[in-house]
């Protein structure tokens, strides 16, 4: 199995905290977001090797990064060539990218690189075994209005899932999808076809919802939360609650 980390983002909303700086290797206490989530996913033992897409502005921060990195597993940085948020690929073709480029033929686990997780992704890869399909995760949200912001879906009682939408007006269940997301081997000319057949191309949700209609996949509902670190007040809100 192979990490894919999308990473490719400018983080606008950061401000000149992100002008000049990626957002995963901002710092949160003695380490970084991006190195806490490697540090729990180099203790998987399926996982072999991980995959960074970032775009070209902060290629070099990250290679730098990856040289001095502690762990466990190999790290490859994949640079997508875009340098403004404006020209950005979107997280559906750098996923492409990088599967492309490294020629890939494994599992897959896809993760966005701004979260700080309560639970172990250990558990994730199990379900996905126990399944032997592609899967999502989800968790419960009570809010429509931050339903209104994310994916939904609707699930059967052994969750596999039989509906996804995007962003919907009018959720039809209350389990939200979360940026992390595990495609098996037989899956991906799924994955590698999507954007020519009309698969969104911006966020990660939009290959989630493209692959639901098109394979069986099951949810594993998260066993903890997770900080989503989005703007200023979130990060130094993680500052407080991590460091």
């Amino acid at each position: 199995m192979k990490t894919i980390i999308i990473a490719a983002g400018y983080a606008t909303r950061l401000g000149e905290l992100t002008k000049n700086f990626p957002k995963p290797l901002l710092q949160i206490g003695s380490t970084t977001i991006l190195d806490r989530m490697l540090d729990d996913l180099d203790t998987i033992a399926d996982i072999d090797e991980h995959i960074v897409v970032t775009n070209h502005k902060f290629a070099h921060i990250f290679n730098d990064w990856a040289a001095k990195r502690q762990g466990s597993k190999p790290i490859t940085i994949i640079d997508d060539g875009t340098e403004t948020n404006d020209t950005r690929l979107g997280a559906v073709c750098d996923l492409l990218l990088a599967i492309d480029q490294q020629t890939i033929d494994d599992d897959i686990l896809v993760a966005a690189a701004d979260n700080i997780l309560y639970f172990r992704f250990q558990e994730f890869v199990d379900f996905a075994r126990e399944k032997q399909t592609s899967c999502i995760m989800c968790h419960e949200q009570p809010s429509i209005e931050k339903l209104q912001r994310t994916g939904v879906i609707v699930v059967d009682e052994q969750m596999r899932v039989l509906n996804m939408e995007e962003k919907p007006q009018e959720p039809k269940s209350h389990w939200a999808v979360p940026p992390f997301y595990i495609y098996l081997k037989q899956d991906l000319p799924l994955v590698r076809s999507s954007v020519d057949n009309g698969c969104g191309k911006d966020a990660p949700g939009n290959l989630a919802h493209y692959m639901v209609d098109r394979t069986t996949m099951h949810a594993w509902p998260m066993s903890a939360g997770r900080f989503d670190i989005g703007s200023l007040d979130t990060y130094y809100e993680a500052q407080r609650l991590f460091s």
